[in-house]
């Protein structure tokens, strides 16, 4: 099947946005408060640029290694198989890790509305988890208007919010001045620890790159097309949290499991409180299938590539799912959620993804080919990358650097292990072609505010048709 490689720059900046935010901003948005206090606005712009630089990174490297997509495909390329596992294997514990965070989001929030004890809470996530990796086996996919719905459903609380606190900015300024005030009650020393945890929530633009075959002018459009994505989930992050912060005090932010009902309720009350409560609910249940999609297709990818067990490459029968991969994952994700802080959830999952993009900002350095037009900034972005990742690293807990390190050590010994092995080349093309490619990057365009806005540039469209007369 052929498809036009006619990628606009509203199609992949959609993608970019749309692959970027989920739930983490109710998760993330106050979970700093105690630690810095409102100078937590300043992280947020700090790891929205480190962000940035790694998303460029990531779509050179889509450029040069066009035919398959992700960070084990540029690390392969650029090195070896080696390099390339080590490089998915870490993606894929960043992955998994990141799946009970949403877990535990979901009970605290559920929590609001219905008060549990710890057994109930424990089987309340596994119903979510188990519940979330049985569609994903079915593999069941909502109607394109449902879609819609769902996407007004996640984004309209954060909207309200951002609505009402700028009235509320403006009616009484005096709570916003008081709230920032002072703006930096704790100093700087735990800068590193919140930038490690509000990094994960930009985390997610290494799966919005596309290949570069599918792009109308790629050398222009991809970069700009990563900027513009950038700043525009950016701006909205900047929006929320500036509200959060100067709605409520920090140091009541710090106590509250779930800060933006905390702040629906000062803003509009109750009811404030509640549909904070449910936008919550949707959007981390929409987050973490999502997830789950993508951490059991990259434990399919290596499979296949004889790099992981072959039962992870086993798909059902029925619905053509690899099942086995998604139970795994599912019931590693049961486990972690029951015992783990979140905090420490998300720090060892911007380890293993800072060390994965390390990975990636080197292979650029050897991708580059110096017969080939320049793209802009192809020579500086891979060493800025490279320092933003090192600084990452040096800012997680000891606790994350030696677990990382003997997690990644344990990758060494897989891959020993398994490879080399016979490739499974009909799989693997199944799930390497562009056209697979091109499909899943495609249906990334449903997530959250990237569908929002591709809904509000169709009503534009038709608005444009119907005034110039043309078809409806």
């Amino acid at each position: 099947m052929e498809f036009k490689r006619e990628l606009s720059l509203f199609d992949l900046t959609n993608i970019v946005v749309g692959s970027i935010i989920g739930a983490d901003i109710y998760i993330a948005s106050a979970i700093t408060a105690g630690m810095l206090g409102p100078f937590s606005l300043v992280v947020w712009v700090i790891a929205g640029i480190f962000a940035t630089v790694i998303a460029l990174v990531f779509a050179y490297c889509s450029y040069y290694v066009p035919k398959v997509g992700g960070p084990f495909a540029y690390v392969s390329a650029a090195f070896d198989d080696f390099y390339g596992f080590l490089t998915g294997w870490s993606m894929w514990i960043a992955e998994l890790i990141s799946l009970p965070v949403f877990a535990i989001a979901f009970v605290r929030y559920l929590e609001y509305l219905l008060p549990l004890t710890f057994p109930q809470e424990i089987l309340v996530k596994g119903l979510f988890l188990f519940g979330l990796t049985a569609i994903n086996i079915v593999g069941v996919k909502l109607a394109g208007r449902v879609n819609d719905a769902l996407t007004l459903i996640k984004l309209t609380p954060l909207l309200l919010l951002i609505g009402t606190g700028t009235v509320l900015l403006i009616t009484q300024p005096a709570i916003f001045t008081g709230n920032y005030h002072p703006f930096v009650p704790l100093g700087v020393s735990s800068l590193g620890t919140a930038l490690v945890l509000v990094f994960w929530a930009y985390a997610g633009f290494e799966l919005g790159t596309l290949p570069a075959a599918e792009v109308k002018d790629p050398k222009r459009t991809i970069p700009k097309a990563i900027l513009i994505g950038m700043s525009i989930v950016a701006v909205f992050y900047l929006s929320t949290n500036f509200i959060v912060y100067g709605a409520v005090n920090w140091q009541d932010l710090a106590l509250s499991p779930t800060p933006l009902v905390l702040v629906g309720g000062v803003l509009l009350g109750a009811a404030g409180a509640l549909i904070m409560t449910v936008g919550a609910l949707f959007s981390v249940s929409g987050s973490d299938e999502s997830g789950m999609l993508g951490t059991g297709r990259l434990s399919y990818a290596m499979s296949i590539d004889g790099l992981f067990p072959r039962f992870f490459s086993s798909l059902h029968q029925k619905y053509g799912t690899p099942y086995i991969g998604l139970l795994i994952q599912g019931s590693i994700a049961f486990l972690l959620s029951i015992y783990s802080p979140i905090t420490g959830l998300i720090s060892f999952a911007v380890f293993n993804l800072a060390f994965a993009f390390l990975l990636t900002c080197l292979s650029l350095i050897v991708l580059t080919r110096d017969t080939e037009p320049q793209l802009s900034g192809q020579k500086i972005l891979p060493w800025i990358g490279i320092l933003i990742c090192l600084y990452l690293l040096y800012s997680t807990s000891l606790f994350d650097k030696i677990v990382g390190i003997v997690m990644i050590a344990a990758g060494v010994l897989m891959y020993l292990f398994f490879s080399p092995k016979q490739d499974i080349h009909h799989l693997k093309q199944m799930f390497l072609s562009e056209e697979a490619i091109f499909l899943r990057a495609m249906a990334k365009r449903e997530r959250f505010l990237g569908n929002f806005m591709r809904m509000i540039y169709q009503w534009y469209l038709r608005l444009i048709q119907g005034r110039s007369g043309g078809p409806g």
